[in-house]
């Protein structure tokens, strides 16, 4: 594991205001966001450092020209220093495999006030 002193700027969203010693962090540790850039709803946050996330989308049915929606769970890694719960609205970003199934992790929690 390797700790550090100091946040690093990843470009994509400020800093966190707290600090950790998360290796998979990517303001505090060696992991490195690169790909898709996601804004969604957190689900659930029951899992140890991960979120699951659920981003709908409007999908044309093309048999009688109409829209209708669909919905796609993913999870993403939660890093201490953001520590998001459910219902934030977050911004995720896709990154190494970090598990069988957690391919983003949480960058930046969004206020609603924004």
């Amino acid at each position: 594991m390797v700790k550090r002193k100091y946040s690093r700027q990843i470009g994509i969203a400020p800093l966190p205001k707290r600090t950790c010693d998360d290796n998979n962090c990517p303001f505090h540790g060696t992991l490195s966001v690169r790909g898709r850039i996601i804004e969604t709803d957190v689900i659930s946050d029951r899992m140890d450092k991960t979120v699951t996330v659920q981003r709908s989308q409007l999908e044309l049915n093309r048999k009688y020209k109409r829209y209708g929606r669909s919905s796609t769970r993913m999870h993403a890694h939660n890093p201490p220093c953001i520590d998001v719960k459910a219902g934030d609205r977050v911004r995720i970003g896709e990154c190494r495999p970090i598990s069988k199934t957690v391919s983003f992790v949480v960058i930046e929690k969004i206020e609603l006030g924004e």
